[in-house]
């Protein structure tokens, strides 16, 4: 976990995806946010599911208020994990963003039909992945209330 940014109340992020790169660039992107963010990381389906369900080494894991979600996943596919998290009761209600290199219709018609909150193609190049990152912030963590758990 980074915390980034420099806003009061923090959002928390859950990051699921397996590129050390993403990663990277995902966190770099986020040191511009308007808002504190502590963004978790969790690099494949099944660890992503322990940090949700705060289990093992993630027991004191807070609720994210935000997922990102990438569908191509190691050990647990990302399409897995979505299904699961909106099916359970005491998840379905953070939002998940689907941050995915793939723009497959079916892919795009399934997140939706598992209740994915947005769909996003990942860029190739770095400029693009910089932008859309950004463009999550201004939407999602300036424009957009999260329902949050209390604290």
């Amino acid at each position: 976990m980074e915390t980034i940014g420099a806003d009061a109340a923090p959002i928390e992020i859950l990051l699921i995806e397996d590129s050390p790169g993403d990663v990277r660039l995902t966190r770099e992107a986020f040191k511009d946010a308007k808002v504190h963010v502590n963004l978790h990381v969790a690099s494949d389906g099944v660890e992503a599911m322990a940090f949700l369900g705060r289990e093992g080494e993630h027991a004191n894991a807070p609720r994210p208020d935000l997922i990102l979600l990438d569908l191509n996943l190691p050990k647990k596919d990302g399409r897995e994990v979505l299904a699961e998290i909106k099916e359970s009761p005491t998840l379905k209600s953070i939002p998940v963003v689907i941050l995915t290199t793939s723009e497959s219709g079916a892919d795009i018609q399934q997140s939706y039909q598992f209740h994915a909150n947005c769909y996003i193609a990942k860029p190739v190049g770095l400029e693009g992945f910089l932008k859309v990152v950004k463009s999550i912030d201004d939407f999602w963590l300036s424009v957009v209330k999260l329902p949050r758990e209390a604290r």
